[in-house]
């Protein structure tokens, strides 16, 4: 596919159009490093799916799952997870469908977190204690953006406070790193008290939640995208951007792969199914950073 990026030749990689591809990936090159910034989301597409055959936790079920919450607290969690979930990932729904019921699921699971009197002073902690594990590579793939002053957009709905922990106990929290998620708010004396707006889930993560920030604004020059993801959701999280050149989409297809796979191939210019890694994406960073 591309000589220059022998990571495309992984098992784990589909691309439906592998000539348009190639151009693309020409064209992130020929712009050159200035013109560049990476879009991410961060639950199961940083961080990773599954580790040893088991789940590996997002950052709101670090929080759920965590020793702050009280049993009937991660009994309720769950439970709305159970319910929810299966909606959220239904290949058969339209994301109008899904999107009213995401808002409801969200909005219940924080009102159970403000009722856990959850301390700041544990966040730190809790992550500590978590399994959570960003995909492997992910080092490389922070430093080389760091290195070349590449902007790093993590737009994510999951608890912008955890999701910033587990960066900075990876050592890899840089100053290109900006995030825009759901963040908690805190009495003086650091207890929990309601959840910042506004609300981030899977389906809204584009123009609307993002007015204020400004940041694609002051980024105008950054015309050319590498946007990674894992969900349909995530297909949007550039549309802030204001005068896009070249954008290569790729997505991680985590879970019920036979079935979503069509779905991504259409949506996704790469597609990497099962993939725990960021070989990939740090193969064609490669290449787009070569002298």
């Amino acid at each position: 596919l591309c000589p220059q990026v022998p990571e495309l030749g992984k098992a784990t990689v589909r691309i439906r159009q592998p000539e348009r591809v190639r151009e693309i990936i020409q064209a992130l090159r020929e712009q050159g490093v200035a013109k560049l910034q990476v879009i991410s989301d961060f639950d199961m597409t940083l961080s990773r799916f599954g580790c040893n055959g088991r789940r590996c936790p997002t950052s709101h079920n670090i929080l759920d799952t965590s020793r702050v919450i009280s049993e009937d607290g991660k009994k309720k969690l769950k439970d709305l997870l159970h319910y929810y979930y299966p909606i959220e990932i239904d290949p058969n729904r339209t994301l109008e469908e899904k999107r009213p019921l995401m808002v409801e699921w969200w909005t219940k699971a924080h009102e159970l977190l403000v009722q856990q009197k959850i301390h700041k002073s544990d966040i730190a902690q809790i992550v500590r204690e978590s399994e959570a594990m960003l995909r492997d590579g992910f080092k490389e793939f922070f430093d080389q953006l760091h290195k070349n002053n590449i902007p790093l957009f993590i737009f994510s709905a999951g608890v912008g406070d955890i999701l910033e922990e587990i960066i900075r106990q990876a050592n890899v929290f840089y100053p290109n790193v900006n995030v825009v998620s759901n963040y908690m708010a805190f009495s003086d004396e650091g207890v929990l008290t309601h959840f910042k707006g506004p609300l981030i889930h899977t389906y809204n993560k584009n123009n609307s939640v993002l007015q204020g920030t400004g940041y694609f604004q002051q980024l105008s020059t950054r015309t050319s995208i590498i946007l990674l993801g894992d969900s349909m959701g995530d297909l949007t999280m550039a549309d802030g951007v204001p005068s896009v050149e070249n954008i290569l989409k790729i997505g991680f297809l985590n879970d019920k792969v036979e079935e979503r796979r069509k779905k991504y191939l259409d949506s996704y210019d790469i597609v990497l199914e099962s993939d725990e890694t960021m070989d990939v994406v740090n193969g064609i960073l490669r290449y787009l950073l070569a002298e």
